[in-house]
């Protein structure tokens, strides 16, 4: 995981170009194997950055003329242009890789029954996911090259649920023919960046990404047909990926039109709030996870499959402590992951009372959250000298509560919002990063 300077010193230099061309995308891009998915269309998903929507179907190349004087670091902040680009794609990218694996999974114990409504509702999330990249590329590269995106996008899924289906039903041949079908579309997806950006997104780097991409999901795939402990470790495995993906992708894009996202995606503050996004919104999914295989077990917490889960959302809660230990101190970073550890016992505790129907429990539970919202708003404010004030933190962690339970009720109740509402408790920790990023920025700045 990235490490969190103490102190911040870097500097940007300006990128100048002699050339006036602008790269066109034609209104779709080529590839002979059809769409694989009929998932609805979401339209109130968000776009990733919040630079002015470009409306036209061209990206402009030309870079400013170069400044007499590099950026002084103090230029840089989490809430610059860059910054916002590479934590949104890094936010988007992610959630794509987790709701794949949940969409996935949902169909194998589905049964392969692509019209079961778990599996409808598990796609439609995914699809969501879709819908909010492409209004991303479109608010860079116009709506005619987000439109084409879009259907680029849905395909390659659609390609997954071939190989996975593929795996489950032990036919060879549709898994190589989903092989195939990814092939062409990582050289279809390196071309369309590579167009759109006028070449700053180099077409060769981005398919060895998007190879990395195929052959980490894939390998998560077997392992959910296969009911093997190691699938949790293996998804996660897959989304980490994603960090250098959406890296590459802003680089790219800043590089391209940087008068739209000004800031440098690899300054201090950038990679203090990338790294929160990623394992802040990580935990959430994870955390859904292991839920959901608590609920599957009948509440058995000594269930292989959930005590692989578990530690797998361990992880996550360990690298969160190494980031809060390098910028506060390894005891801090010790006692921020047993306060961590506590918080995820106490959502524990409200899905079992959930489940069985013990109000009380439920109720204990929710006290004792509260009383972990007061105790980290105060270990927060002491390890930042006050950047960070509970008063403006407690709320976002009141939301997370309420958000995080909200799905837990619907996983144990067999409602299908429960994949929705379970995006709605990840898409709102982006926003906690940003705000703990802050703080900690100018507390070690």
């Amino acid at each position: 995981m990235l490490a969190l300077a103490a102190t911040i010193s870097i500097t940007a230099a300006a990128c100048s170009s002699d050339g006036d061309d602008t790269a066109v995308i034609s209104d779709s891009v080529g590839t002979e194997a059809p769409a694989a998915t009929d998932a609805p269309v979401a339209t109130d998903a968000p776009v990733v950055t919040d630079a002015p929507a470009h409306n036209d179907t061209t990206m402009a190349t030309d870079a400013p003329a170069e400044t007499d004087a590099p950026a002084e670091p103090a230029a840089f902040a989490t809430d610059d242009g860059a910054s916002t680009l590479r934590a949104g794609l890094t936010s988007l990218l992610q959630e794509h890789v987790y709701l794949a694996g949940v969409a996935f999974e949902t169909a194998v114990d589905a049964g392969g029954d692509l019209e079961d409504p778990a599996v409808g509702a598990a796609v439609a999330a995914l699809d969501e996911n879709s819908v909010a990249l492409s209004e991303a590329v479109g608010s860079v590269a116009g709506d005619e090259n987000g439109a084409a995106f879009l259907d680029l996008w849905r395909q390659h899924i659609g390609f997954f649920v071939d190989y996975t289906l593929g795996e489950a039903t032990g036919n060879e041949e549709m898994k190589a023919q989903a092989l195939t079908d990814l092939q062409g579309y990582q050289l279809a997806a390196g071309d369309f960046f590579s167009n759109i950006t006028g070449g700053a997104i180099d077409a060769d780097t981005l398919v060895g990404g998007l190879e990395m991409h195929v052959s980490t999901l894939t390998a998560a795939i077997d392992s959910i047909v296969a009911g093997d402990a190691d699938a949790f470790d293996n998804l996660k495995a897959a989304a980490e990926h994603m960090q250098g993906a959406a890296l590459l992708l802003s680089s790219g894009i800043v590089t391209a039109v940087p008068e739209m996202f000004p800031g440098d995606v690899e300054s201090g503050p950038s990679e203090v709030r990338t790294t929160l996004t990623y394992l802040l919104q990580e935990h959430v999914y994870l955390a859904g996870i292991a839920i959901e295989q608590a609920i599957e077990a009948g509440g058995d917490l000594e269930q292989p499959a959930v005590q692989a889960a578990v530690a797998t959302l361990d992880a996550n809660t360990v690298e969160l402590a190494d980031v809060v230990g390098s910028v506060a101190g390894e005891e801090n970073g010790a006692a921020f992951r047993d306060l961590w550890r506590q918080h995820i016992g106490f959502f524990v505790d409200y899905t079992l009372g959930e489940a069985t129907g013990n109000e009380e429990m439920k109720a204990q539970a929710l006290t004792d959250l509260e009383g972990y919202q007061q105790a980290a708003g105060a270990f927060f404010e002491e390890i930042t000298a006050g950047e960070i004030v509970p008063a403006e933190l407690i709320p976002g962690l009141e939301m997370h509560v309420s958000t995080l339970t909200a799905a837990i009720d619907s996983f144990v109740a067999s409602d299908t919002a429960a994949f929705t509402q379970l995006r709605a408790a990840g898409q709102h920790m982006p926003g906690a990063a940003l705000y703990l990023a802050t703080g900690i920025v100018a507390a070690t700045s």
